[in-house]
């Protein structure tokens, strides 16, 4: 376990923005995890777990206590077989796309369309990170965790965690400190259903074919890589937290509101919102449509520090020397601007640490 002090926080995250720690603790091991919370938890101060920093806008004032920088490692495969397929144990500190592209050369199917990626395996779970027709909720078998108001490992089966669109019984607490996955993943040498429409095309299959994973990694890894969500050093499109902002679930009657106000704006014969089933006769629409509709297309806020991604809308950008106000401030534009035009309250994904949007 490493421990420094007064640690500029912006280069644990991939908006690669926020003040200096006052104490950062890097733990390898699940012992190092638990003693570290206790510690901080003993001494009655506030801490920060940091994974991949891949979900993060910390203020520019920094935290004034222990940030946790999860960094365990190790992949164990604890049992398979062609009838319950391959359970997998990941640590929370394991490269998210490391383990895929493991998965997929070793004949693991079931996560392939979530390439590409960035951030750590725990916090997978705690969002149900998702892409291109597949979620991590559909292959969990158990999330490890430490309880800190129990203060004991306690394990959660898939459905004790209350999986949800991009959510979990993880995410609005700091009470569960991930500690690794166990991932249940068939085995087989193609991939799960192709269920996003662009990824079939490019692959030459219809919706719902099935190809080798391989093939299914390249194909998600270049759809990303054309909106911008493969992390690149050299690409400001990529300074971000992915998709700033989910897509949001309305009632038929909202939905039906949200089409009439897109008349208005957009004429009678204009473009209409994306409309998709969701549970419990929900609707889903499409968040980056509302965004671009709503008057800020790609690039919007250029040449300024903080702008929409060039390559698409819902990508909040860095693109270079930016502060997390000017991140924030961008955001806030852009979530006002559409509940203004549409009526429809966009959602952030990232969590913001030390300030609110």
């Amino acid at each position: 376990m490493r421990e420094e002090h007064d640690v500029p926080l912006a280069g644990l995250t991939t908006m690669r923005v926020g003040g200096p720690a006052r104490r950062l603790v890097t733990a390898e091991s699940i012992d190092d995890i638990v003693d570290a919370v206790r510690e901080v938890d003993d001494a009655d101060e506030p801490l920060l777990v940091v994974s991949g920093g891949s979900n993060l806008v910390i203020s520019d004032d920094g935290f004034a206590g222990t940030v946790l920088h999860i960094a365990n490692e190790g992949i164990t495969v604890e049992s398979g077989d062609a009838c319950g397929g391959v359970m997998v144990r990941v640590a929370a500190g394991e490269n998210w796309d490391d383990f895929v592209a493991r998965a997929c050369a070793e004949g693991w199917s079931g996560i392939e369309a979530l390439s590409g990626i960035p951030g750590l395996s725990g916090a997978t779970p705690v969002q149900n990170v998702g892409a291109y027709g597949q979620e991590v909720a559909q292959t969990i078998a158990q999330v490890r965790t430490y309880d800190r108001h129990r203060q004991e490992v306690r394990t959660f089966a898939s459905a004790d965690c209350a999986f949800t669109y991009r959510h979990s019984i993880f995410k609005p607490t700091d009470r569960f400190v991930v500690l690794d996955v166990l991932f249940q993943l068939r085995l087989a040498d193609l991939s799960q259903p192709v269920a996003y429409a662009d990824l079939a095309t490019q692959l030459g299959v219809e919706q719902g074919g099935r190809v080798p994973l391989a093939d299914a990694r390249e194909a998600v890894l270049a759809q990303r890589r054309k909106r911008g969500m493969v992390l690149d050093a050299d690409d400001h499109d990529t300074w971000s937290c992915g998709s700033f902002f989910t897509n949001p679930i309305l009632s038929p009657s909202k939905f039906e509101a949200l089409e009439k106000r897109a008349t208005e704006r957009l004429g009678a014969d204009g473009p209409t919102p994306p409309r998709f089933p969701a549970s419990d006769g929900m609707v889903k629409t499409s968040a980056a449509w509302l965004i671009d509709k709503g008057g800020f297309g790609k690039g919007y806020g250029m040449p300024g520090p903080a702008a929409l991604s060039t390559k698409h809308t819902l990508a909040v950008t860095n693109r270079g020397g930016a502060s997390a106000a000017q991140i924030a401030g961008l955001a806030r534009t852009v979530r006002d601007g559409v509940r203004d035009v549409f009526d429809v309250e966009l959602v952030n994904e990232p969590v913001f640490v030390g300030h609110e949007l």
